[in-house]
């Protein structure tokens, strides 16, 4: 809720009702509060349907850009995922295969970087997985303080994608929003975004807190787990707000 460098769009949180008047008579008294977020923003963790990434004119499997309007998406809106998410969820940490807590901010993940952290971890990724990249995002700034993430940030090399694809993943999620600031390819600010939600059918996660992740891994020696979510059933909507949760 407080604004910053790295949350520009922070969340409001106020409360409607606070009962604390002299009603002795009654025994029950109802607190009561609001929340709302931009939430396609830095700072906020959150899942992203197909219908938010419009390029060259098209969604998704080719739907027009005029589906989606000031009433929301006609087509390719969060609620494919009415139902939640469930899968099988792997994580793979990258700053641990280069023997460093975080990537700086510009720094890329490669395919290469992918399959050693797979070797090293030794895990696969396959089909319908929810595939998780850490790039020590969160605990940088936890350790190092704020900075202009829109500007500067550690994600995915858009060359790492075919591993994507090949492997057939259903989600991919990162602890920052999956693409690096700045971006890597002249013309386009999100590559990763275009190629995930418009040209592939992934749904992304932006923003994942995985240090709690990586803790629970590392004590375990497992890094693949049951993966699950339930997005808001928005209707039209761009994606949603999101609180997913690993099960060991």
């Amino acid at each position: 809720t407080a604004a910053g460098t790295h949350n520009p769009e922070p969340a409001v949180h106020l409360m409607t009702r606070r009962d604390d008047t002299d009603t002795a008579a009654q025994s029950v008294h109802l607190a009561k509060d609001f929340v709302g977020a931009d939430y396609h923003n830095d700072g906020h963790t959150h899942i992203d349907a197909f219908c938010h990434v419009i390029y060259e004119g098209s969604l998704y499997n080719g739907a027009p850009a005029a589906a989606v309007t000031d009433d929301g998406a006609a087509a390719d809106s969060i609620e494919v995922l009415a139902n939640g998410l469930v899968a099988r969820g792997v994580l793979l940490d990258v700053p641990r295969l280069r023997g460093v807590p975080w990537l700086e901010p510009g720094q890329h993940v490669f395919r290469d970087d992918l399959e050693a952290a797979e070797a090293e971890q030794g895990v696969a990724v396959a089909e319908g997985d929810v595939l998780l990249v850490r790039t020590g995002h969160t605990r940088r700034l936890a350790e190092l303080g704020p900075w202009d993430t829109a500007a500067a940030k550690s994600g995915l090399h858009p060359t790492a994608m075919p591993f994507l694809a090949e492997r057939r993943v259903s989600v991919l999620g990162g602890d920052g929003n999956s693409d690096t600031a700045p971006s890597s390819t002249a013309g386009v600010d999100f590559p990763i975004h275009v190629l995930a939600l418009n040209a592939m059918g992934v749904h992304l996660l932006d923003y994942l807190q995985l240090e709690d992740l990586l803790a629970a891994c590392e004590r375990t020696g497992r890094w693949e787990f049951l993966f699950v979510a339930a997005p808001l059933r928005i209707s039209g909507g761009t994606g949603s707000p999101l609180n997913p949760l690993a099960v060991f």
